[in-house]
């Protein structure tokens, strides 16, 4: 029989500097195979994303949205992660989807960060005040232990109610100002013109944009993006297919060789700072290649338990 890991269950078992080792291991590994699906009825969604790695194993990570849950005091994004086993293609498990995509997605913006920003950084900023958030708040901590953090969000009343929840956490009330004075810039909004301006970066600076995740949608302008040394999690799944970089791109305001390296490229060095006075800029694009490391991971931290 399958393993089934709810949330709490398998919350208890997780480390970010575990999870990162796990996602740093899985891309010593044979590219992955991706592929996604959408089914549609009306405004109702069906996302189904699928990723193979040889040696590892196969996910399949269905995600349901439907825009009307809230009225009815339902989340609107719920799903599940599928795992099987590479050998025999039997399901292993199946995974709380809350799980794996909260480890998912901050742990992918924490890997980038302990390779691209500097070590001494002490202020991080956290643009938008959402659930991805409060999960960045958690990850960077882990390795930014003595950084102060700031929240900035369109709606104030949403940055308090984070901050509140967050032990030493401010309130930025203009964004400019925040972003200037920051060391770290990471940013989970809903933005499809982008918010952070390439004018307010300075030397030394790493910023991490992971909101934007389709082909409209933008979190930081084209002088941010040139100003930088760009890098992405995978140049598969964000170059054709995100906003932040395909609309630059298509433009001209960047090349595709400005995109320096891909977590693929960790163990060749290329994944790195240069100098304390670099500007970097991470694209987290989140693919269901990383979906599969994190399942995985936590499929294996279960039976060890």
């Amino acid at each position: 029989m399958p393993e089934i890991i709810g949330f709490a269950e398998g919350e208890r078992l997780l480390t970010w500097p575990g999870l990162c080792a796990a996602l740093e291991h899985g891309h010593t590994l044979p590219r992955a195979a991706i592929a996604d699906s959408f089914v549609y009825r009306g405004a109702d969604t069906l996302l189904n994303r699928a990723a193979w790695i040889d040696g590892l194993g196969i996910a399949v990570k269905s995600a349901t949205i439907f825009p009307g849950n809230p009225a009815r005091d339902r989340p609107a994004v719920n799903g599940g992660v599928s795992l099987y086993s590479d050998t025999d293609g039997t399901l292993a498990a199946i995974v709380d989807f809350h799980l794996v995509t909260k480890w998912k997605t901050a742990g992918d913006s924490l890997l980038a960060a302990t390779r691209l920003a500097r070590p001494d950084s002490q202020t991080i900023l956290i643009v938008g005040a959402g659930t991805v958030a409060r999960s960045l708040y958690e990850a960077y901590s882990s390795a930014f232990p003595n950084a102060r953090f700031t929240v900035w969000n369109r709606t104030p009343a949403a940055a308090a109610r984070l901050a509140a929840d967050c032990p030493g956490m401010a309130v930025a009330d203009d964004l400019e100002s925040a972003v200037r004075a920051a060391d770290i810039v990471t940013s989970a909004t809903m933005a499809t013109q982008p918010l952070i301006r390439g004018d307010w970066l300075r030397p030394g600076q790493h910023v991490d944009l992971i909101g934007a995740f389709r082909p409209d949608m933008r979190e930081a302008d084209d002088a941010a993006l040139q100003r930088a040394r760009i890098f992405v999690d995978s140049r598969d799944t964000v170059l054709g297919h995100i906003g932040e970089l395909k609309i630059p791109l298509a433009s001209g305001a960047i090349r595709e060789a400005d995109v320096l390296a891909d977590f693929y490229d960790l163990g060749s060095g290329n994944f790195a700072r240069r100098s304390d006075d670099d500007i970097t800029l991470f694209k987290n694009g989140g693919g269901a290649h990383l979906d599969l490391m994190t399942a995985a991971h936590i499929l294996e931290a279960w039976r060890g338990r």
